[in-house]
């Protein structure tokens, strides 16, 4: 068994999987210059019944910080806390330096609810650019501050915020009794969820385009098999347990086909499941090792890693078949690859004289820019708005995860005090809009 591991783990170029039990922490290791100033006063709570144990304006400012489009300052340095826009004064804000203001409270509503009001003004202007209202459960508290930060975030950029969605990875026990385990956490690492634990391991997490199923390869049958689980109802079902290899599986945009690694014909290769009937078709036919599937956000091509030129490399597929095209020619290794909403851009695992750090390609120009420095970075994963890259990395002896803006000026990490953690995968945004 142990045998079937290793070789799987070499053919899928995925990871040795390590633990994770605790919350997720931030930790700002990289700032932006020319990053947008502005304020998040705490929220004005004198008027519920009960003390909060969540701060909207820490996990907003969190937040907008780790976008690397906007500085806030510490609210240590405000020179007034106003929670309503009447009560601003603009002279005092503009005088520090500030542009934007975001202003709030919290009343209760009714039996069990609480209402959540917030302004963003703009200092420059001296208006209110943006207010909203929301009854909110008191268990809600912190999915409300991601979706104000969302909407602070469109609201001057011009662009989908992010931080109201959900991250999936993969980790495992260190204990005597490795449990190996797939959980879903908010963005910033709270709220973990377990969706599975197995004394086996669980590799390839794949979210499906409605954020209502994970998709991933699970040794509890003594080889590697590919299930489909839905978390709401934790149902799940076994899509492919062929002779061989069942890998890396990876969602259509429709969410009606699943592409997936194959070996039952003696190579691993690159077919395409279609959900609703397990037919399966071909895409590669070769004696390389194909693997690492991702589609293109117009679901007519596939990008897959293969080892067909040598060393391992980026190709492209169409979706309908085809001879596969070569994509990536710079550095000895390139893998991994994810593909941004808009198609333009390819983050990556590239590397070279034994450093492996995440790159992106832009595709229209072929231009490549380095997003990391480490040396064993791994696993990129676009958010669902193009503008972050999460990915996992090594610490000391243990696994970490990391966020990097698209330009790479911008990182930081999400840290577990008392484990590892590897294989994360960006999900959708929630199909609420």
């Amino acid at each position: 068994m142990k045998k079937k591991i290793v070789i799987f783990c070499l053919l899928m170029s995925l990871f040795i999987t390590r633990s994770l039990h605790a919350v997720i922490t931030i930790e700002i290791t990289e700032g932006v210059e020319g990053a947008i100033p502005m304020a998040v006063v705490p929220f004005d709570t004198q008027n519920i019944p009960v003390k909060l144990n969540t701060d909207l304006a820490e996990i907003i400012t969190n937040n907008l910080n780790r976008s690397g489009i906007f500085k806030v300052m510490g609210r240590e340095r405000y020179p007034s806390q106003p929670h309503y826009s009447k009560d601003v004064s603009y002279s005092q804000w503009r005088g520090i330096g500030q542009e934007y203001l975001v202003v709030g409270r919290i009343n209760a509503k009714s039996a069990g609810l609480l209402d959540v009001q917030f302004q963003l003004l703009d200092v420059l202007k001296q208006k209110q650019i943006l207010g909203y209202s929301f009854p909110v459960r008191l268990r809600n508290l912190r999915a409300t501050a991601h979706e104000i930060s969302d909407l602070i975030y469109e609201k001057i950029t011009g662009v989908r915020g992010a931080f109201n969605t959900r991250i999936a990875y993969i980790s495992a026990q260190t204990d005597k009794a490795r449990k190996y385990v797939l959980q879903v956490a908010d963005t910033d690492g709270y709220n973990p969820q377990t969706v599975l634990e197995s004394d086996e391991p669980l590799m390839s997490p794949s979210w499906s385009p409605d954020g209502q199923s994970l998709a991933y390869v699970s040794f509890e049958n003594d080889r590697p098999e590919i299930f489909v689980q839905h978390l709401a109802s934790a149902k799940r079902s076994k899509i492919s347990g062929f002779k061989g290899i069942n890998g890396a599986p990876s969602w259509s945009p429709d969410g009606k086909k699943i592409a997936l690694v194959l070996s039952k014909d003696r190579s691993p290769d690159i077919y395409v499941m279609t959900v609703a009937t397990k037919k399966l078709t071909r895409l590669t036919r070769h004696r390389s090792i194909d693997t690492e599937p991702v589609w293109a956000a117009d679901g007519r091509s596939i990008i897959f890693t293969s080892d067909r030129s040598g060393k391992p490399q980026l190709y492209e597929v169409m979706a309908s078949g085809g001879q596969p095209k070569r994509i990536t020619f710079e550095g000895n290794y390139n893998s991994a690859a994810d593909l941004s909403p808009d198609g333009k851009n390819i983050v990556m695992v590239y590397g070279d004289q034994g450093r492996y750090q995440i790159a992106q390609l832009e595709r229209e120009s072929g231009n490549l820019l380095m997003l990391t420095e480490n040396n064993l970075d791994e696993s990129p994963s676009f958010s669902p708005n193009g503008r972050m890259v999460l990915y996992a990395s090594t610490q000391g002896n243990k696994g970490v995860l990391y966020m990097v803006s698209l330009d790479g000026r911008t990182k930081h990490k999400l840290s577990d005090q008392s484990g590892d953690i590897r294989e994360p995968v960006w999900g959708p945004y929630k199909q609420t809009r």
